[in-house]
């Protein structure tokens, strides 16, 4: 008895920290190259229709609104969680430096979860805005302001960078005596602190939690706003005002499906049911890339204060380009009129 004590504490006082994680990514497919060249392509659109969004909001005067803000923060939201993902990702595979450092692998685990909380969250406060301007219209402008809507994001980004440091932080506290292999496309939470040889509870029960504050809540409050907001539009009597109302929905509809069901479903499923890595890889890599891609598009497409700013931006370009060309043809031609006037008469003769 003993002997098998004495056992257990040098086990226990064994801690054993990599140097390095392999992050596996795809097995046994062929012209899986070409995936990563669609990753490139994806990370260059969802770069230039954030950037472009992102900016069309601060030119346009009539955007500074409280609704805007949050847009923009969902702008840059996507902009970081694709460029914290898609050029590590493509150097590991493409490139093949399949090696990360133990120190690297947690600073790319934390910024690629933290930017996927941020959407989430950014996503229940569109629909906090929205529940607002349908169920208390009248009250809209006193409740949504700028203040106010600086003072949730805010909240929201500080809260989420203290659950997810303080999640992660519990994976400094396992030893990696087992292999270092990394069955995934990124440091991803699970793959890497089920790799430990140590008592891995506290980081499974961190990662229900994460989970369920990070995806189920924002979910559910937004099923629920939802659902009072189809209870004020029933009350509405005028049929058009109904669907003017609901109009301005639409938009963060198709935002929240993008990102919320795929997500969600390929969670569940890999808790669920057995799931071939490469299948997993496929489903999550997308859930993570495509919303932040197609979100740019579908809120300048489909919102109309957006397009309609865009308009006034390309008319004002259009305004001062002509402008610009007219101060200048004025110019030259002033210049060659007092090049005119002053030339003696002998070259005056020979210039006509």
């Amino acid at each position: 008895m003993g002997h098998e004590h004495q056992t257990a504490v040098m086990l226990n006082a064994t801690f054993v920290r990599p140097e390095k994680f392999y992050l596996s990514g795809f097995s046994n497919i062929p012209h899986v190259k070409y995936y990563y060249v669609f990753l490139c392509f994806v990370y260059v659109v969802t770069v230039l229709g954030n950037a472009f969004l992102m900016s069309v909001i601060y030119l346009a005067k009539t955007l500074h609104t409280a609704k805007y803000t949050i847009v923009f923060n969902l702008a840059l939201t996507d902009l970081c969680e694709s460029t914290a993902l898609i050029p590590k990702l493509l150097d590991t595979f493409l490139l093949d430096n399949r090696y990360i450092i133990y120190e690297a692998c947690l600073s790319y685990m934390f910024f690629v979860l933290f930017f996927t909380s941020m959407q989430s969250w950014t996503l229940l406060t569109m629909a906090y805005d929205r529940f607002v301007a349908i169920c208390f219209p009248l009250r809209y402008h006193a409740i949504v302001t700028k203040p106010a809507v600086a003072a949730i994001l805010m909240f929201i980004w500080c809260f989420l960078v203290s659950l997810l440091a303080f999640g992660i932080s519990f994976i400094d506290r396992l030893s990696f005596c087992r292999s270092l292999v990394i069955n995934s496309f990124f440091c991803d939470h699970a793959p890497t602190y089920k790799l430990a040889c140590n008592d891995t509870s506290l980081n499974n029960i961190m990662a229900y939690v994460v989970f369920v504050i990070v995806l189920c809540i924002p979910a559910i409050l937004i099923v629920i706003s939802y659902i009072c907001i189809a209870i004020a539009l029933i009350k509405i009597a005028s049929g058009e005002e109904r669907i003017k109302a609901l109009k301005t929905c639409t938009s963060h509809l198709i935002l929240v499906a993008i990102f919320f069901l795929p997500i969600l479903s390929t969670n569940i499923a890999a808790v669920a049911t057995y799931i071939h890595p490469n299948a997993r890889i496929v489903n999550s890599s997308l859930t993570h890339i495509i919303p932040a891609m197609l979100n740019p598009i579908i809120y300048s497409l489909k919102t109309e204060e957006v397009l309609i700013s865009i308009k006034k931006l390309y008319k004002r370009k259009r305004l001062s380009d002509a402008a610009v060309n007219k101060v200048l043809f004025v110019r030259v031609c002033s210049k060659s009129l007092t090049k005119i006037t002053k030339c003696r008469p002998a070259e005056c003769a020979t210039n006509q």
